[in-house]
């Protein structure tokens, strides 16, 4: 058996849409997220802790590698949004992930749950650093959901192959709990890295019917609960193995909530698709029992991009981040484990796709594009004291607003603005393949379990 605080296990939770305000350790009324909330108490809280995106595919790509999308041409793809069934593009071979660094190291990997980095066979996780999958490769909403409906049939996977077409999506979060604790039990005696992605809150919203029944705020709440009960179950899992205090776990989301249908990103002014703080401030925790301080709460501005280099130095696999390419990511262990109150994050910038849309230092945020209203703005908030971005501030703080602007054009130089027509020089290409399908195609005369969902709900 392996010596305890020697390379720790890893796990990673990674939430779909959960707003800022979901959670009781950040404000919930309306949402009973214990084993969440405890996690609050027995590590590290972030209040200024940000995704790289406000939309899922350019956010889960950004984690993982850290690089910010533009960077590694997840900005756009084929001009949408986020990733779609059947596209021959993806998260490209020559990135490096998390993962891919872990697994150097010596850690068995697995990923379980939403992907949402490619669907063909180059850009699943397999290929990317991860010994295992289990999971739907994209959104949860791109299943079939009506008779004339032109989406394949939602694909439920293990490693490389689809092993359920239209499964039950009110008990995936139990088998994907179930499939944690399998991989934390098998791997019990080695150093391991678990990235759990569950596919709540995301449209359509399923849980299993014990938390409808139970939930103050509808199908919504039924699915923030549904979250903390798969929480507490690996909590107590890593306990009984006395994995305890050698096992860093991390909660967070892939980016703000839509503050519909019962969500909330309170105090934060936007919702997930904007670059308002609502759209990329999301709730972070990090445990780590002995080596983080319980009960700590943390101001300073820590960015999902920042995973990759602070758990490759907790890994004792600094030495293995790549140094041929720009990575964005910093390395924020001596924040997290107490020796430095300040982080080492200077500088977030804030992208809509490919356009870059504000940037933030200290306390000050200046917004030069409006990304999908396709609007340029010119405006300083002091988020400080104007959390929810109510008081341009612009005309009072010439200075600063002058030392931002020159940080949005160095910006535009290295990783390109669609906005304003400039080409980075230090992006690099999306993945692409020829000749893609789609994993599943409609059957007929298929047997599904679920043919057509049954809630209409995407988003």
């Amino acid at each position: 058996m392996r010596e305890q605080n020697n390379r720790p296990n890893i796990i990673l939770i990674n939430c779909d849409d959960m707003g800022y305000g979901d959670l009781g350790c950040y404000g919930s009324t309306v949402h009973r997220t214990p084993a969440i909330d405890r996690l609050a108490d027995e590590g590290m809280r972030f209040t200024d802790f940000y995704m790289a995106s406000p939309v899922c595919s350019p956010s889960r790509g950004a984690m993982l590698t850290g690089c910010y999308p533009p960077r590694i041409g997840f900005g756009r793809f084929e001009g949408r949004w986020v990733l779609f069934p059947g596209q021959g593009v993806g998260l490209s071979e020559n990135e490096v992930t998390i993962a891919d660094i872990l697994k150097s190291q010596g850690y068995s990997t697995m990923h379980i749950g939403k992907w949402h980095c490619g669907d063909q066979p180059e850009f699943l996780p397999t290929n990317h650093g991860f010994d295992e999958y289990y999971g739907i490769p994209y959104s949860n909403d791109m299943g079939r959901h009506g008779p004339d409906d032109r989406m394949p049939p939602l694909p439920l996977m293990r490693d490389k192959s689809v092993v359920q077409a239209q499964p039950d999506q009110r008990n995936l979060i139990e088998r994907y709990t179930e499939q944690s604790v399998r991989f934390i039990r098998d791997n019990r005696d080695e150093p391991f890295f678990l990235y759990l992605a569950h596919m709540q809150v995301h449209l359509p919203l399923y849980a299993p019917q014990r938390f409808v029944d139970g939930s103050k705020n509808g199908r919504y709440g039924a699915c923030v609960e549904a979250v903390d009960w798969s929480t507490d179950v690996l909590m107590r899992e890593l306990a009984a193995l006395g994995l305890e205090e050698n096992t860093i776990v991390i909660f967070t989301s892939d980016n703000g909530g839509r503050a519909k249908e019962g969500g909330s990103n309170a105090p934060l002014n936007g919702i997930k698709g904007t670059c308002w703080e609502g759209g990329l401030r999301v709730p972070c925790i990090i445990r780590w029992n002995g080596r983080i301080q319980a009960g700590a709460i943390s101001d300073q501005v820590v960015a999902s991009l920042d995973f990759l280099p602070t758990l490759a130095n907790l890994a004792g696999a600094a030495d293995r981040i790549p140094t041929d390419r720009v990575i964005d990511g910093v390395d924020q262990s001596d924040l997290l484990t107490g020796r430095s109150k300040s982080g080492t994050r200077k500088v977030f910038f804030y992208y809509s796709g490919n356009t870059l849309c504000a940037v933030r230092r200290g306390r000050w945020k200046l917004w030069v594009y409006r990304g999908r209203e396709v609007a340029a703005v010119r405006e300083l908030y002091d988020l400080a004291d104007d959390i929810g971005e109510t008081k341009n501030v612009v005309d009072y703080h010439p200075q600063i607003v002058a030392e931002l602007t020159a940080l949005i054009e160095d910006c535009r130089a290295d990783m390109g603005d669609e906005a304003t027509g400039v080409i980075g020089e230090n992006i690099r290409p999306l993945g692409a393949v020829d000749n893609p399908v789609t994993l599943t195609q409609y059957d007929p005369d298929y047997p599904y379990i679920i043919a057509e969902y049954d809630l209409k709900e995407r988003g």
